[in-house]
């Protein structure tokens, strides 16, 4: 059960790094204003849920040292702070994409 849930959890972590990459990727090669920060925010959500669930990997499938914790902790609230900003910036960048066209 512990080893299905690494290769999860690293699966996931895997997947967000690449998406983070090509949003950056995206975001720096755009042009459009909007397009350009449609795409950021997409890299926050994605550079968010990396954090997390690096944090749940440091919280769950290892033992509970204080140290490893406080640094769960940190890239937890990192992680929710990232997401957060990129919800709220994606749901801007598209209600101005909506009202643009």
């Amino acid at each position: 059960m512990i080893n299905a849930l690494q290769w999860i959890f690293g699966l996931i972590v895997a997947v967000s790094v690449v998406l983070s990459l090509v949003f950056s990727y995206r975001s720096r090669r755009s042009t459009d204003p909007i397009s350009r920060g449609l795409n950021a925010s997409r890299m926050n959500i994605c550079i968010g849920l990396m954090l997390i669930f690096l944090a749940l990997i440091q919280m769950v499938l290892f033992s509970g040292s204080t140290l490893r914790v406080i640094v769960g902790a940190v890239f937890m609230l990192l992680g929710l702070f990232n997401l957060f900003a990129g919800l709220r910036n994606h749901a801007h960048f598209t209600k101005h994409r909506s009202s643009a066209q």
